[in-house]
């Protein structure tokens, strides 16, 4: 029997993501974005050796290895004194412990590299996807430019406004948390030869802000805050900020901090959006991954790294049952995920990763392709997040 026909519909990190390992294990993959080309986002990404490893297998390592900066360490420091009150060993020792690099990177570099590990022609631009159908036999989906195309499965990676989410669960808005993150990234040049950590965050009661470089050569610094705002436009995915509205947001943080704000040419800000743990990411033969199902804070630097995992373990899955009931390879990628991805999504939204010395094995030394499976049917749902608050 022919494997199946796999649409995925968002060409983000881990819909790109599962379309080159479904590829490597002989799959007919198509990848539709509603985008009509892609850009370098002005955005910096941690990968773990949780996600290294899965880079191994799509044949990316090495380029990315070279790509991206290698910081000795994680610190995390006190907002107005500056003082170390975390220090994370990274480097070598996370090669050496884990089984894999830890490196900062640009992200528009990251998914532009991973777009290569993908067969040409896959990707198909322009295509915002109306409706779709799951007539039993396959799934048939329309798109805002008329076209109509089929599949086996259709794979919904199509973020925190999921159409296929909606699809499977009806329409129901991400939850606001109240929090806004802004983010600027600009040449290293600008901090004038001012010593900075590699990848620190600075930490006070209630916002922090997370600093690091994006390239090897280190010539490009960025940061990343997490700052309660009461209120935020709905529909509205991103604004404009100013180095006023920061250095509001930040008076009496550390001189360093306050300099990155002053330096910075320009500066946007986002809502941060989240749903509770879902009670299925999966229906006939429809099934989600990454932000579709699991959206979370950004405070972990660990939600693409959860679409990514997503995406391995659900080839993985696949290749398990064989080309049976489609069902029952889902179940199985749920069972192996969904436990997993809500833990991240609670300490995400409690924002305590890695404020103290703890050890972040659990998360880093994560093998997607080695950790033993098990069966669908000890799938669980976590209990909303607000309540592990």
């Amino acid at each position: 029997m022919n494997k199946p026909r796999i649409a995925i519909i968002g060409a983000g990190l881990g819909g790109t993501a599962a379309a080159g390992l479904l590829q490597r294990s002989g799959y007919d993959v198509a990848l539709y974005e509603q985008a009509p080309a892609f850009s370098r986002l002005g955005a910096g990404i941690h990968l773990g050796p949780n996600v290294m490893k899965i880079m191994r297998r799509l044949g990316i390592e090495d380029a990315l290895n070279v790509m991206g900066s290698h910081p000795d360490f994680w610190f995390s420091r006190d907002a107005r004194t500056a003082d170390p009150i975390a220090q994370i060993p990274l480097g070598d020792y996370a090669l050496k412990t884990y089984g894999a690099t830890y490196l900062t990177v640009h992200r528009g570099d990251f998914h532009e590299l991973m777009t290569r590990a993908v067969t040409p022609g896959t990707i198909r631009f322009g295509k915002c996807l109306s409706t779709v159908e799951d007539t039993g036999s396959e799934v048939r989906m329309t798109f805002a430019d008329g076209s109509v195309e089929t599949a086996d499965i259709l794979m919904g990676a199509d973020g925190v406004n999921s159409k296929i989410r909606e699809h499977l669960l009806g329409a129901e808005p991400p939850r606001y948390t109240g929090y806004v993150a802004h983010r600027a990234v600009f040449p290293a040049s600008l901090l004038n030869n001012k010593p900075y950590d590699m990848c620190v965050k600075w930490w006070s009661e209630d916002r922090h802000m997370m600093v690091y470089y994006v390239t090897e050569k280190k010539d490009e610094y960025y940061y990343v805050t997490g700052v309660p705002q009461k209120e935020w436009p709905e529909g509205v995915s991103m604004l404009p900020s100013s180095r006023e509205e920061m250095l509001a947001a930040f008076d009496g943080y550390h001189r360093d901090v306050q300099h990155l704000i002053e330096v910075s040419p320009t500066i946007t800000k986002w809502p941060l959006l989240e749903r509770d743990p879902l009670p299925v990411w999966s229906r006939g033969r429809l099934v989600l991954l990454g932000d579709a199902c699991h959206p979370m804070k950004p405070h972990m630097a660990q939600g693409a790294a959860m679409a990514i995992e997503d995406a391995a373990m659900l080839t993985r899955c696949l290749d398990e049952v064989g080309v049976g009931d489609y069902s029952d390879a889902f179940a199985l990628y749920e069972a192996n995920r969904a436990a997993r991805a809500s833990e991240v999504q609670r300490v995400s939204h409690n924002n305590t990763w890695l404020r103290t010395n703890e050890d972040p094995a659990w998360v880093f030394g994560y093998d997607v392709f080695t950790t033993p499976l098990v069966p669908a049917s000890s799938r669980t749902v976590a209990p909303p997040l607000t309540a592990a608050a």
